[in-house]
């Protein structure tokens, strides 16, 4: 990089603003990225997703490129600092762990040197931008796209037609260079042509309760699909001529969740309609390319498709499925399997595709995303499907990766590591459990980078949120996507019986702590947009309060992203982990606040289970129903009955609906009550076992309190699982779907 540093010096920086700076600094690192991108192997794998959230990529492409320091330093000897481009907004193509995983994944396999390249969609305006305006959240258009996008090489000659009913989209890709010992691509398709096909690429999910949302949402999942596939396809044919049969041998393919699953068919209808091969070898050659990821339990979120939605805009793809059904009912009939199985097993019924059920059927793997959960697809969601191919069931513990998740994010703490057992850990596969047996050597070295991690994370809060936080605040947090099966309205009822028996004088010595949430909600998810009014209600209710508010806050961060989480992080303490046991498939956010040195705070569920096997139950806090004492008591569970039995829950139950906390009007709140206490929708009372799990959530979050007045002892179960949490690197992951599915090296 040393052509790099050379212009970098050269640069004029004076008068310059700070978007400037960034593209002009940004364009000559680029410049020596695009030197380095890979060749294309023999063999690759692919990763198809629909999201892929980034992050801000300035610094960690400094980092990647091993000029991050040097670049410090000549900017400060310019009296620019480079902190300066924290301004520089996120690129928010991913609504929460399931795009952070993809990045994370790219990352790691350019770390380890193996082709992996991702295909996605070039996002004109991310997710949204959230504000929370009198304590709801609102959304915005987030365009991330006005500080410009040096970090992506626009491809118009590699311009691809992909055509619906009524009319034709043109998919111009961007590379966007993945650094590591190998420069891989991640290759983002923009929709162009008519003002209709620029829809496609203009917001990520959009609103699909209307069958325009729902056709626009199927486009955009077909749209990449297709323009990922018609490209290997045609590489194929200009290396191998019109042999097929060999496609699988060069190319295997990802699929991330159930977005991408219309490749499948879109393969088949490539093979059949443009080379001539029968739908029953282009069946054959899919099953041999195509693996599968599930990323939820939660049958609402395995999409399905209406045959008549699929018609109207892809016909040809509606047809190709009909002829997969068939084929598929036809292999079933040769079985000894009984026509109930034989009915669990097709993907296609009264009308309805069923994408999960097309991607078992026709994938060569299938995988879940922790012990846990994979052990749930095999005995419930998929118990059929397991029965009859359990040879493609593997699980794969998701990771994340320590580059941008410590390295970067924390360099006190990768200092600390560094002068206990040395700098070989930073390399990739290599771990740091050697830290282990430093533990006791380092406490006071530990609190004092974490008292520092503290202090930048409330400076960051209020300049984002104009909130001051005293820096001797314990931090636990409550970061991610906000759905009530992540519980954060456990959370939010559980701060008010703190709060209560604060001011009631039940707890005293009590050490000064925030409890801080960020998430987003999707914008039509109306239960879920009260819960964040109702944490923010309660965030006006103790932070006014003058007997307690010196012990206890509450925050909610606004448009929670990337570089927030990078903040979120590193400071906090107590790290809250509590859905409903057996709905969380794995969770990532678990593992970055591991490797930053918080204490898990949740139930047996996801990589919670794992991650205490690693580091000990000791050095964590676990509480809460199990997924098997949920099974024994959801027929009987009555929460009405548990409400008259606790008056603390009572109490801040009826906060809901008893004026002391205000919903605007909107009724939110009494929805929320009647969720608990009569049911909702489709759902039990209380479907979420909020209540039920309620007393021993308060009871672990004051019995941490009290622990963590034990300075040195707590910084001590900290640092054990900075220690243990090399197992969940992405490079682990990523070499075990390397060696186990993909089979590349």
């Amino acid at each position: 990089m040393s052509d790099f540093l050379q212009e970098l010096s050269h640069l004029e920086t004076k008068d310059k603003d700070v978007v400037t700076l960034y593209n002009e600094i940004s364009e000559l690192a680029m410049r020596e990225c695009v030197k380095r991108i890979a060749a294309k192997e023999q063999r690759n794998a692919y990763y198809l997703s629909m999201e892929f959230l980034i992050g801000r990529s300035f610094y960690n492409n400094l980092m990647e490129l091993g000029v991050l320091e040097e670049t410090k330093r000549i900017l400060a000897e310019k009296g620019v600092d480079i902190n300066v481009f924290e301004e520089i907004e996120d690129a928010a193509l991913g609504n929460g762990g399931l795009g952070r995983l993809a990045a994370c994944f790219m990352d790691s396999a350019a770390a380890l040197g193996l082709p992996l390249y991702g295909y996605g969609i070039r996002f004109r305006y991310g997710l949204f931008r959230q504000r929370i305006e009198d304590g709801f959240q609102k959304e915005y258009p987030d365009n991330w796209q006005r500080f410009g996008d040096p970090w992506s090489i626009r491809r118009e000659e590699e311009a691809r037609e992909i055509k619906f009913a009524d009319y034709t989209a043109l998919a111009v890709p961007y590379d966007v260079p993945i650094i590591g010992k190998r420069v891989n691509c991640l290759r983002l398709y923009q929709a162009e042509g008519c003002a209709e096909a620029e829809k496609i690429s203009e917001y990520l999910y959009p609103a699909d309760d209307t069958e325009e949302g729902k056709l626009l949402r199927l486009r955009q999942e077909y749209f990449f699909s297709a323009a990922a596939i018609g490209e290997l396809v045609d590489r194929h044919a200009k290396l191998y001529g019109n042999h097929f049969e060999s496609f699988p041998k060069y190319n295997t393919i990802q699929l991330n969740d159930t977005h991408p699953v219309l490749a499948i068919a879109e393969l088949v209808r490539l093979l059949t309609a443009n080379y001539r091969v029968s739908v029953p070898k282009a069946v054959e050659i899919a099953k041999q390319t195509f693996n599968y990821t599930n990323h939820t339990v939660l049958p609402e979120a395995l999409e399905c498709w209406r045959e008549e939605l699929v018609r109207k805009i892809l016909p040809d793809i509606a047809d190709i499925l009909l002829k997969l059904v068939s084929l598929q009912k036809r292999e079933l009939k040769r079985t000894a399997l009984s026509p109930a199985q034989c009915a669990d097993l097709v993907f296609y019924d009264k009308g309805v595709f069923s994408m999960a059920k097309l991607a078992i059927w026709c994938s060569s793997a299938i995988n879940g995303v922790a012990a846990l959960h994979t052990e749930i697809l095999k005995k419930t969601l998929f118990a059929t499907a397991y029965s009859v191919y359990p040879e493609k069931f593997q699980n794969k513990t998701n990771g994340v990766t320590k580059r941008r998740w410590l390295m970067l994010n924390n360099p006190e703490l990768s200092a600390l590591i560094d002068g206990a057992i040395g700098t070989t850990w930073r390399e990739a596969r290599a771990d740091h459990s050697a830290l282990k047996g430093k533990v006791t050597l380092l406490e006071d070295d530990f609190i004092a980078v974490k008292r520092e991690k503290r202090r930048q994370l409330f400076a960051y809060i209020e300049e984002r949120e104009g909130v001051k936080i005293p820096e001797h605040f314990l931090v636990y947090a409550q970061v991610k996507r906000l759905h009530e099966y992540k519980r954060q309205f456990m959370t939010a009822l559980a701060i008010l019986e703190i709060y209560d028996l604060i001011k009631s004088g039940a707890v005293t010595d009590f050490r000064p702590s925030l409890f801080l949430f960020g998430a987003k909600s999707a914008p039509s998810y109306v239960r879920a947009k009260g819960i964040i009014k109702f944490i923010n209600e309660i965030a006006k209710l103790i932070n006014g309060d003058e007997q307690v508010n010196k012990l206890l806050r509450v925050v909610f961060v606004q448009n929670y992203d990337v570089s927030y989480a990078e903040k979120i992080v590193a400071g906090t303490d107590v790290s809250l982990q509590v859905s409903t046991a057996g709905l969380e498939a794995s969770g990532t956010g678990n593992m970055k606040f591991m490797m930053n040195g918080a204490v898990t705070c949740g139930t047996l569920d996801g990589a919670n289970i794992e991650i205490v096997e690693h580091a000990g139950k000791e050095n964590n806090y676990i509480f809460g129903a199990t997924v098997d004492e949920i099974a024994r008591i959801s027929d009987s569970y009555d929460p009405n009955a548990l409400l008259a039995e606790k008056p603390l829950h009572k109490k801040a139950v009826e906060s809901l609906i008893d004026g002391t906390l205000s919903d605007g009007g909107t009724g939110c709140f009494a929805e929320l009550y009647n969720a608990l206490t009569q049911g909702a929708s489709w759902h039990e009372p209380d479907n979420y076992f909020v209540l039920y799990d309620l007393e021993s959530y308060v009871n672990t979050l004051l019995a941490i309190n009290r622990e963590s007045g034990e300075q040195k002892t707590f910084a001590r179960k900290q640092l054990y699982n900075v220690a243990s949490s090399s197992f969940f690197s992405s490079d682990r992951t990523i070499m075990d779907y390397a060696e186990n599915i993909w089979h590349i090296s």
